[in-house]
């Protein structure tokens, strides 16, 4: 009986308001308040054209100030085709933007409350339904094979030249590893990690192919030359970033994931391209990984051969660092007969 009284109840506070709405419309009828209405839509009408006109001059003008200037043009030879997709999408996103914008404002403003005016409504139009369904359907399509063209490009098998260098995510850093003379990374298990014993990547001593492998803080690599990353991570997922190259990765944990480019600039050529000397190339963490993410970033050299060359001559082995009692570590002969699991990832 309870629950019966509280439905009622409640129908009647709603019969209650519908009563007192009609009512309040009825009295501002009598009260000449629809002429004001009618008026003041009249006035919003005006601005929101004029908002219509203010809001594109200030996108185009936004525009022209900011083209090119965040992160400017690409330093990769395949970011190029990367930027060529993005503007192919930012024109037809742009040319629809525009056109549902300057249709939206325009109905606003003319089909406005006016004394005989009646709204036509149809719940149903097939030809309106192809039309908007079928065109945004062919235009996405067209987007996505391109994307996913330069997507199996960036991911497919490197040039046998291209130079080697693993990047694994840990809460807060990258560790980077680099292949020692004859070109193959050594095996690694993570049962090894040993922080304390200069192992962070738990390599795995008894693999000659790792003696000369070597670490560093920075990635270092070489103009015109392309590279193979091998990324990983050693917790949680965090995500490889390289703006200026037009790429990005995923750092997976067990999940080794890979993509290759080519730099087109030095380091040295982009601070005069820039005009900032305090230009770095960036590898950042794109995941939110933890309470220190935003701490997450490493610094890239882009530098001719010669200047990489001096540079590795520097690198004190990874083997050497672990054995500081042993004799030096010497680099296995590479054997084009034998394959590292570096060398076969993302193949089938």
């Amino acid at each position: 009986m309870s629950g019966f009284l509280a439905v009622l109840v409640i129908v009647l506070i709603f019969i209650v308001i519908f009563q007192i709405a009609k009512a309040s419309e009825y009295v501002s009828i009598l009260k000449g308040e629809k002429k004001a209405r009618q008026q003041s839509n009249r006035i919003n009408g005006f601005l929101l054209i004029a908002f219509l006109v203010l809001g594109l001059i200030g996108v185009y003008y936004c525009n022209n100030l900011l083209k090119g200037k965040i992160l400017g043009e690409s330093a990769s030879v395949q970011g190029e085709g990367v930027d060529t997709l993005i503007y192919v999408t930012l024109a037809i996103t742009g040319i629809v933007f525009v056109g549902t914008q300057i249709l939206l404002f325009w109905f606003a403003f003319k089909y406005q409350e006016k004394e005989g005016r009646k709204a036509f409504y149809f719940p149903h139009n097939n030809k309106l339904e192809v039309i908007w369904t079928v065109i945004p359907a062919i235009a996405l399509t067209v987007l996505v094979a391109f994307g996913l063209k330069h997507w199996f490009q960036l991911t497919s098998d490197a040039p046998k030249d291209a130079a080697i260098v693993e990047v694994t995510g840990k809460q807060f850093n990258w560790l980077i590893r680099y292949p020692g003379k004859d070109g193959q990374l050594g095996r690694r298990d993570f049962k090894k990690i040993d922080e304390a014993a200069s192992n962070p990547l738990g390599m795995d001593w008894d693999d000659q192919l790792g003696k000369d492998d070597f670490m560093a803080t920075e990635v270092h690599l070489v103009v015109g030359k392309p590279v193979k990353f091998i990324i990983g991570s050693r917790d949680v997922i965090h995500d490889v970033g390289l703006p200026q190259f037009r790429m990005k990765m995923d750092a997976v944990p067990g999940i080794p994931t890979t993509l290759w480019f080519t730099p087109k600039y030095t380091t040295k050529q982009m601070k005069e391209k820039t005009g900032n000397p305090d230009f770095t190339y960036e590898i950042s963490c794109d995941q939110m990984c933890g309470s220190g993410h935003y701490s997450m970033r490493g610094v890239i050299v882009v530098e001719t051969q010669e200047e990489y060359d001096a540079w590795v001559a520097k690198q004190p082995l990874q083997y050497s660092l672990a054995h500081p009692a042993a004799a030096p570590a010497e680099a296995p002969k590479a054997d084009s007969t034998q394959k590292t699991v570096a060398a076969n990832i993302g193949k089938p």
